[in-house]
């Protein structure tokens, strides 16, 4: 007997409803993996390019508009980290319907009945944590950091008024 477990036949092997949920779940990782290093680059050259704030302009609407990049995206993220564990978990309970139904259809409860279901249902959970974990962190650093700069530039920016 041999085994051709591998991850790859795990998502592909079932049905049309694993298929969309896995599909969904990496689409949604690799978009947050494609913001992440877009934010990385950023704040990286960031301290290359200082940021400057026309004084003429109301401060608020200066500040927005020099932060738009930083805060361009944070919502996908902010989303994913939300939605990703409730997308596994609905792959999850797909999963273990369909190990039920297994049982019903064999009217056996053995290991080989019930393992490709219960398989795919951790699967999909794990692909739910892998696409939430990494974009909840970097939501989280990269709304921090630009709440930072944020406030760094309005103190500038009323220090500079008021000196004037």
């Amino acid at each position: 007997m041999t085994n051709n477990f591998s991850l790859l036949s795990l998502f592909t092997s079932g049905d049309l409803m694993t298929l969309a949920i896995s599909l969904m779940l990496i689409a949604g990782s690799v978009m947050s993996w494609a913001i992440i290093i877009e934010k990385i680059r950023l704040w990286r050259a960031q301290p290359h390019t200082p940021v400057k704030i026309d004084e003429n302009i109301d401060i608020d609407v200066e500040l927005d508009r020099v932060l738009r990049p930083y805060d361009k995206n944070l919502w996908f993220l902010s989303m994913v980290s939300y939605v990703a564990p409730f997308v596994g978990l609905f792959g999850t309970i797909w999963g273990v319907m369909d190990s039920f139904a297994s049982i019903g259809v064999n009217q056996s409860v053995s290991i080989g009945v019930i393992a490709p279901g219960l398989a795919t249902a951790l699967g999909t959970t794990a692909l739910g944590l892998i696409a939430a974990v990494p974009a909840a962190i970097a939501y989280q650093y990269f709304t921090k950091r630009a709440d930072a700069l944020y406030d760094s530039l309005k103190y500038a920016a009323h220090a500079k008024r008021s000196k004037k």
